[in-house]
């Protein structure tokens, strides 16, 4: 049975989180002096994926109460740890997910690593294959999965359910990248035959997918390690990336880090990537996002 939501402490619970945070402890960019101390409103909703309107609404006692789903990623914007987390789930009259079964939350540690890597692209995926979060670069590469649904935000299910998904990899990687999603899945979900999760999303793609169906069949198993990414982004072209897989929390959750090799024409094009911004990928056609980066560049 849900309890009501205490509307004036979690009023005062996100004013008092937002205050103790700084810029640079989110890897936004320091600007001018402000008044008063922690980030803006507009900032945490940016980094929750949510409206302005509806953080600041939450924060005056308004508003409707918010989604597991938005305290979860109000939870990660705000780098709570798990029983501030849960303190955040019991005020808006929620129960907080189980801490061993769901893997949705980052730990602040992991989040302060990944707010440190400002010029390559990374993210933190669950074992599943759920993206959790990401920095900027990475957004600019893969686009913002926050502003997608749940299911689309697992890279599993989109790779076999949604035909865009392979649009940013070569049509000759996509046997290869099919088969390694494949093995993945069948060694997470062997190894954890108690998470409904898995087991969901495995029937799942067995009832919708004959391609995934026929690698299943093969039972090939490997988890995800490391290994080189290939990537046709829009802008900037083809990059050849190497992706690093940093596991946490006993494997629930994985920091993926793509870099290029130094002096590389992929390393050029990162930087490329990382001049035209996530902002500018959102506001401007490819083409001038690409001629305003050159001449930046030049």
């Amino acid at each position: 049975m849900e309890r009501p939501v205490d509307r004036a402490a979690l009023a005062d619970f996100l004013r008092r989180s937002r205050a103790r945070l700084h810029t640079a402890d989110v890897g936004l960019p320091d600007g001018a002096r402000r008044r008063t101390p922690g980030l803006r409103r507009e900032e945490v909703a940016a980094l929750a994926g949510m409206s302005a309107d509806y953080y600041t609404r939450l924060e005056q006692q308004r508003g409707p109460r918010p989604s597991p789903q938005l305290l979860a990623a109000l939870a990660r914007a705000l780098r709570l740890g798990y029983d501030e987390r849960d303190h955040l789930f019991h005020l808006s009259g929620r129960q907080p997910p189980a801490h061993r079964t769901v893997a949705d939350h980052v730990r602040r540690g992991l989040l302060l690593i990944l707010d440190r890597l400002w010029d390559t692209p990374a993210q933190v995926i669950s074992e599943l294959g759920d993206v959790l979060v990401q920095n900027p670069m990475a957004q600019a590469l893969w686009g913002d999965a926050a502003s997608r649904g749940p299911d689309e935000r697992n890279l599993i299910r989109r790779w076999f359910t949604d035909p865009g998904a392979r649009d940013q990899f070569p049509a000759e990687d996509h046997e290869r990248l099919g088969r390694s999603k494949a093995a993945h899945l069948r060694a997470v979900a062997t190894a954890r035959p108690e998470d409904r999760r898995a087991a969901r999303l495995v029937a799942e793609l067995l009832a919708t997918s004959p391609e995934f169906a026929a690698y299943w069949a093969e039972h090939d198993v490997a988890q995800r390690r490391s290994d080189v990414t290939r990537v046709l982004h829009p802008v900037v072209g083809l990059l050849e990336l190497h992706c690093e897989v940093l596991v946490n929390d006993g494997g629930a959750q994985r920091l993926l880090v793509f870099t290029a090799e130094p002096g590389s024409v992929t390393a050029e094009r990162l930087e490329l990537l990382r001049v035209v911004g996530l902002q500018d990928l959102k506001t401007t056609d490819t083409a001038d996002a690409a001629d305003a980066a050159d001449a930046r560049l030049s």
